[in-house]
């Protein structure tokens, strides 16, 4: 089989003792390990440019960002390899509906005592760090969605068992718009109708509920449900020429961002070189639009690898959900694939200006300490299918 062309030859474990095929920590995926690790170091290196200008500035260590970035990274990195070590099928999906559950749980809390930030209760504020339960409601959504559609054998998905799973993803999706964070509420849709088509759900009640989630983001804009701050990001998106006061924040840094792009060429303007990364001219250019600090510092060529890179990723994931020896496995590989190529996708394009300015971070790159850790959650997940397609 083609994978084989992955595997090592056996070897002789311990004495006399041959390990099998089916042992799973002789089935890592290290084409997987090794292409997150790089994208991962790439951020690392970015989020460096990308703060350095502005702590200088205020005479403070330049290296702030940095090492709190490489301390999330490491504890990410722990995460994954315990979440390797658990059984996907037994005690990851047997304990879905209580981290479900305590995710929800979160997510209301937040709601209520969550730290304000620009109109938006988004995360707690923990003292040293900040914590934001929509990134971790990402991972136990997908968990619990992939179980209750794994426990019908059936190649295709009945329109009831079908509107149940949307129930099940509509609650969080629902609450983390509230707060508002509709980046994030539209990466659980996404993921849903990525879970749902591998299931066998029909394309048209996919197209349906896609449509009807547009709708309804629209009628909670409409009703006020959403901040005016998140009503002018979307407004500011179709009038992205305006010199209107009220949209001038959004517009300008939509702006700059594509102009650092540009202003890299092909090769980039070199590290730390960037004229507008170094005067400081984005905003939250190390989280929402680390891609222009990319753009600008490398170029063409920089932008590129780091897509390519991103497409060994995806190519992995997809390989494993092929691969899985049962629905769960496929349905879990099917939604981390999904939100990694949607969030991707969204973060990039708002950079381009050819999405909405959201507020998600770029997956593996972007600084920041709770998504780093959900993905890297979703990785171990992927990982833990792939190590255990043989038992």
């Amino acid at each position: 089989m083609a994978f084989a062309l992955f595997e090592r030859s056996p070897s002789s474990g311990l004495g006399n003792i041959r390990r099998s095929y089916g042992e799973p920590s002789r089935n890592i995926d290290w084409v997987l390990m090794v292409a997150v690790a790089v994208q991962t170091t790439i951020g690392a290196v970015i989020v460096y440019s990308a703060t350095r200008p502005r702590l200088l500035n205020r005479g403070a260590d330049p290296f702030y960002f940095l090492q709190r970035q490489i301390i999330f990274i490491i504890f990410a990195a722990a995460i994954l390899a315990f979440i390797m070590l658990l059984d996907y099928g037994g005690q990851l999906r047997g304990n879905a509906g209580l981290l479900y559950v305590g995710t929800i749980i979160l997510l209301v809390l937040v709601l209520v005592a969550g730290a304000a930030t620009g109109g938006a209760r988004l995360s707690f504020n923990l003292g040293p760090v900040s914590l934001q339960p929509s990134e971790f409601a990402k991972v136990a959504t997908l968990l619990l969605l992939a179980g209750f559609l794994a426990d019908d054998d059936s190649d295709s998905v009945s329109y009831e068992r079908f509107i149940q799973g949307l129930m099940l993803v509509g609650l969080p999706a629902a609450l983390i718009t509230v707060e508002p964070d509709l980046g994030s509420a539209s990466v659980l849709v996404a993921c849903a109708m990525g879970v749902m088509l591998v299931a066998g759900a029909r394309m048209r009640n996919i197209v349906f509920v896609t449509s009807l989630a547009i709708v309804s983001v629209t009628g909670a804009v409409a009703a006020g449900v959403v901040s005016n701050y998140q009503l002018r990001r979307i407004t500011a998106f179709f009038n992205q020429n305006s010199d209107e006061t009220r949209l001038q924040s959004i517009v300008y840094q939509v702006r700059f961002a594509k102009r650092a792009v540009a202003n890299g060429g092909l090769f980039g303007k070199g590290y730390l070189k960037g004229p507008l990364t170094n005067g400081a001219f984005i905003p939250v250019q190390s989280t929402d639009f680390v891609f222009s600090a990319i753009g600008e510092q490398f170029g063409l060529v920089g932008c590129l690898s780091v897509l390519i890179i991103l497409g060994v990723i995806l190519w992995r994931v997809f390989r494993i959900a092929q691969m899985a020896k049962d629905r769960f496995g496929r349905f879990l590989c099917a939604g981390v694939f999904t939100m990694i190529l949607w969030q991707s996708f969204q973060n990039i394009g708002m950079t381009m200006g050819l999405m909405p300015v959201t507020g998600v971070p770029l997956p593996f790159v972007s600084y920041g300490g709770s998504h780093t850790v959900a993905f890297a959650i979703m990785v171990g997940i992927v990982q833990n299918v792939h190590m255990r397609r043989f038992r």
